[in-house]
């Protein structure tokens, strides 16, 4: 298609504006606002009918004027440089630094909406990825190619974790090969310095690519954000062999902006006022993600959230549940406590684990000893309950025991430093030091041999 230049602007409203006579505009297609004074702003179709245009301009539309003002239409989808220079840089969805770096010079131009990947390339996500955090690895792992959520309230230390993760988490053997991709989607200023100046402060910011959009940016850029981040990801891992852990955060501020938008095209709502296909957009967003048959690099998601009033049914969160492969879950209860991170465990899930741990991936007790954790800590928080109607001097004392099992799981166990990276044989170590405070006889789902083989009595004695 031919660049095609109108000045026929008929209305503006909020970051869209409606441009008569076009009759062949595609959807996603890139135009560019030539403004009064000759500066230029981009932006891409969004709706299209009876010779009208409907765009939405990335930058916002103050100071567009309609008599002024040009739009051209250049016939193409937004595309972005991109690079294995951007990794240890910061940039906007639209590729320009944030960092005072240079523009980056070598690799490829790509549409940023990329393709989803046919299933039948797709390979089974089975190799453990070392967060550095106990509850994950432990007993939510997460794997290679996998998509794991967050779930967070609004005040709980998703953040922190989200840095934690991105510093620490690694493809055990592969290290040189592994990198983060970090998309922040409309975070606060204070925010945006918190993650800047952890992940230099750190050195983790040699092998992490941030995309930063603030809260106080059009919610256009928003919704780009995540698709410029995924289209490096693809780069990185299927052209250059990496292996790459994508977090996106926050989830709750890409939805807030497809409802915004949507809005102002006076769109009929769907559920909670978003627009009805936001399933579908997540879906596109999510699916970006995976391994592929004869790729050695891989995708691996880990999109975070907040759940407004710590609903885990919202719409945001349900809709994610329905398209990713588990959730962790922070718990309120917890982070009061002084426990981070502050992961529920029992509300937590990762539908892929069984088929990434044990013998020759993690170690070969890891199932069982997760299994008995679960069980235990399950038990647990029913006697808790019990305890706190009929008190604690009437319960058993194996009972009593469960109670100080359930205190030292979220001391030790679930408890670690933002700075303190446990491999998975300290996690494991760390989990059979906490069970071993239950009576041999409770320790049901562990077998035999791995009792005398891991637990401290056993260990003893040897």
């Amino acid at each position: 298609m031919n660049i095609r230049e109108y000045n026929s602007i008929s209305m503006i409203k909020g970051p869209l504006m409606a441009i008569e006579g076009v009759t062949d505009a595609a959807y996603n297609e890139l135009i560019e606002v030539e403004m009064p004074d000759g500066s230029k702003r981009r932006g891409i179709v969004v709706d299209s009918q009876s010779g009208v245009a409907i765009v939405q301009v990335f930058e916002g539309t103050t100071g567009v004027s309609p008599t002024q003002s040009k739009v051209r239409f250049l016939g193409r989808g937004l595309e972005v440089k991109i690079s294995e220079e951007m990794l240890g840089r910061i940039f906007t969805p639209l590729g320009e630094p944030l960092d005072n770096g240079p523009q980056v010079l070598s690799g490829e131009k790509r549409d940023i909406n990329g393709s989803p990947l046919n299933p039948s390339v797709r390979e089974y996500p089975e190799e453990f990825i070392q967060t550095g955090v106990s509850a994950i690895d432990g007993l939510t792992s997460l794997l290679r190619g996998q998509k794991l959520p967050i779930f967070s309230g609004s005040g709980l230390p998703a953040n922190q974790l989200a840095a934690q993760i991105a510093k620490q988490a690694t493809v055990r053997g592969e290290e040189s090969n592994f990198a983060v991709v970090f998309a922040a989607i409309g975070i606060r200023y204070d925010e945006a310095l918190f993650f800047r100046r952890f992940f230099e402060e750190t050195g983790a910011i040699n092998r992490v690519a941030m995309f930063v959009t603030l809260a106080n940016d059009p919610p256009s850029l928003k919704i780009l954000t995540p698709k410029t981040a995924l289209t490096l990801a693809e780069y990185l891992a299927y052209e250059k062999d990496m292996h790459i852990l994508a977090i996106l955060i926050d989830m709750t501020n890409y939805c807030e902006a497809l409802r915004e938008l949507s809005a102002s095209k006076e769109e009929v709502p769907g559920r909670g006022g978003y627009p009805g296909y936001m399933y579908t957009d997540l879906a596109v967003t999510y699916e970006r993600a995976g391994k592929v048959r004869g790729k050695k690099g891989s995708i691996t998601q880990m999109p975070i959230l907040t759940m407004p009033n710590d609903d885990i049914t919202h719409p945001i969160p349900d809709l994610t549940g329905y398209i990713t492969e588990g959730q962790i879950v922070l718990d309120r209860s917890l982070f009061n406590k002084g426990i981070y991170p502050p992961i529920n465990v029992l509300a937590s899930l990762s539908r892929l684990m069984r088929d990434g741990i044990g013998e020759g991936k993690t170690r070969d007790d890891h199932k069982d000893l997760s299994n008995q954790l679960f069980a235990a800590y399950a038990r647990a928080q029913d006697i808790r309950g019990l305890a706190a109607i009929i008190g604690e001097d009437s319960l058993s004392d194996v009972d009593r025991k469960y109670l100080l099992f359930a205190e030292q799981f979220e001391r030790k166990f679930i408890n670690q430093g933002i700075n303190e990276n446990r491999d998975i044989e300290t996690t494991l170590d760390i989990g059979w030091e906490v069970i071993s405070m239950l009576p041999e006889s409770e320790i049901s789902l562990i077998r035999t041999e791995y009792i005398k083989k891991y637990h401290p009595n056993y260990r003893v004695k040897k």
